[in-house]
C-alpha cells in the first residue's frame, strides 16, 4: 500500500509539472522589461517568448506579434524551442507508460514485474522531459542574465526574468521530483535464501552390537 500512494504521489507531481511545462512553453513572458519616456503615458511594458513578443501600454492594451520566420531566430531561441517542445512529447509519452504500469489500473494484472517495470520506466521518461526543461529554461536564464549586465546593452532594451521561466523551473522540478518518486515505488525483491538442510538425527541406540 506505500508504494501505491508513493506511485499515485509521483504521477500527481509528474504530472502538475507536465502542465507547468506546456504553459511555460506557451507563455510570452520569458523575458520582459519596462519602459517609460518623457510622459507616463507612454510607459509601455515589453515582453518576449519562444513564439511572439508583446508590448502592454500603460493604459492596458495589449499587442501581440508572432516570430515571421524560423529561419532568422537565434540558434539559442530555436534550440529552446526544440527542448521544451521534445519535453512536452516525452511527458505524453511517460504519462501513457506510466499509467499503464499504475496498480490502480487494471491493465497487465497478469504479470505484476513487467507493470512494475512500465511504472519505473515512465518515471524515467518523466525525469528526462524534466531535465529538458530545466536545461532549456536554464539556458535561457543565462542568456538574458548575461545581456542585462552587459555594459554594451541599451538601459531601455535590458531584459529581466520573466514570469514564463519561473514556472518552467518550478514545473521541470515538479516532473523530476514525481519521475523519481515512480522509480522509487518499485517494491525491493526479497532475497530468498535456499532452505537450509537438517542434519539427520542419530538413530537412538538400541543396545544390540552387530557384529
Amino acid at each position: 500500500m506505500a508504494s501505491g500512494g508513493l506511485q499515485l504521489l509521483g504521477f500527481v507531481l509528474a504530472f502538475l509539472g507536465w502542465i507547468g511545462i506546456i504553459i511555460s512553453t506557451a507563455m510570452p513572458q520569458w523575458k520582459m522589461a519596462s519602459y517609460a519616456g518623457d510622459n507616463i503615458v507612454t510607459a509601455q511594458a515589453l515582453y518576449e517568448g519562444l513564439w511572439m513578443s508583446c508590448a502592454m501600454q500603460s493604459t492596458g492594451q495589449i499587442q501581440c506579434k508572432v516570430y515571421d520566420s524560423l529561419l532568422k531566430l537565434e540558434s539559442s531561441l530555436q534550440a529552446t524551442r526544440a527542448l521544451m517542445v521534445a519535453a512536452i512529447l516525452l511527458g505524453l509519452v511517460a504519462i501513457f507508460v506510466a499509467v499503464t504500469g499504475m496498480k490502480c489500473m487494471k491493465c497487465m494484472e497478469d504479470d505484476q514485474v513487467k507493470k512494475m517495470r512500465m511504472a519505473v520506466f515512465g518515471g524515467v521518461i518523466f525525469i528526462t522531459a524534466g531535465l529538458a526543461a530545466l536545461v532549456a529554461t536554464s539556458w535561457y536564464g543565462n542568456r538574458v542574465a548575461r545581456a542585462f549586465y552587459d555594459p554594451f546593452t541599451p538601459v531601455n532594451t535590458r531584459f529581466e526574468f520573466g514570469s514564463a521561466l519561473f514556472i518552467g523551473w518550478a514545473a521541470a522540478s515538479l516532473a523530476v521530483l514525481g519521475g523519481a518518486f515512480l522509480c522509487c515505488s518499485c517494491p525491493r525483491r526479497e532475497t530468498s535464501y535456499p532452505p537450509t538442510r537438517g542434519y539427520p538425527k542419530n538413530a537412538p541406540s538400541t543396545g544390540k552390537d552387530y557384529v
